[in-house]
Formats: structure tokens, C-alpha cells, sequence
């Protein structure tokens, strides 16, 4: 539960900052509540499917030296981006490049807020 906060907080704060993510709502409570839908789907994306993809590109981690880890993570909060509007969420990112921003944004935030808070 405190992974699945950290992350809605990295993901409202990335929409906040990149111009190609938006998180769009009537009200606060209304942009709170899908932002914490977002953050589970971002969850579940990661948990199921980033595997899969590390497992299959493991030749490009060995030739890139790990760099490909960045556009991964922008393809999963695409992917995300993806759901999200299947499950009409007003949550989407525009683009390649403001998938990767927003992606390297949540990653630094979460880094952040788990060595703060933890998840204990």
C-alpha cells in the first residue's frame, strides 16, 4: 500500500512538472482518485510485464551496460498511459520523450520517498 502511495505522489508530481503527461480532473478529489487508480495500474504493469521485458532484453542490458533500463521504464509508463485510457482514466502521456522524462521524474521521487518514509 505505502509503494502503491509513493508512486501515485511520483506520478502527480511527473504530471505536474512534464508537459507531455497529463492528469486531468474537475476537482482535487477527482484528480486524487485517479491518480491512486493510475498508480495501481502503473503497479501492476510493472509487476507483470516489466519482467517479461527485462528477461527478453537481457542481451541489450549486457550491450547497452544496463542504459536500456531507462527506455524500458518509459515504455512501461507508456504502457501505462495505454491502460489507463482503456480503463478511462484521465491520465495520459504524449510521446516517447515525455515518457522518458516522466519515467526517469517517478523513478527519482519514488528512490526518494522510499529512503524517507520506507516501506515497512
Amino acid at each position: 500500500m505505502i509503494k502503491t502511495l509513493i508512486n501515485a505522489v511520483a506520478i502527480w508530481i511527473a504530471a505536474w512538472i512534464v508537459n507531455g503527461i497529463t492528469l486531468s480532473g474537475d476537482d482535487w478529489q477527482h484528480k486524487t482518485i485517479t491518480v491512486l487508480a493510475v498508480a495501481l495500474v502503473f503497479g501492476v504493469v510493472n509487476f507483470a510485464i516489466k519482467p517479461l521485458v527485462k528477461l527478453f532484453s537481457l542481451p541489450l542490458f549486457i550491450l547497452t551496460l544496463g542504459l536500456i533500463t531507462f527506455v524500458i521504464n518509459a515504455l512501461m509508463l507508456w504502457l501505462t498511459s495505454w491502460a489507463s485510457d482503456k480503463l478511462s482514466l484521465d491520465f495520459h502521456v504524449e510521446g516517447f520523450w515525455s515518457a522518458l522524462l516522466g519515467s526517469l521524474i517517478i523513478s527519482v521521487v519514488s528512490w526518494g520517498l522510499h529512503l524517507a518514509i520506507g516501506d515497512d
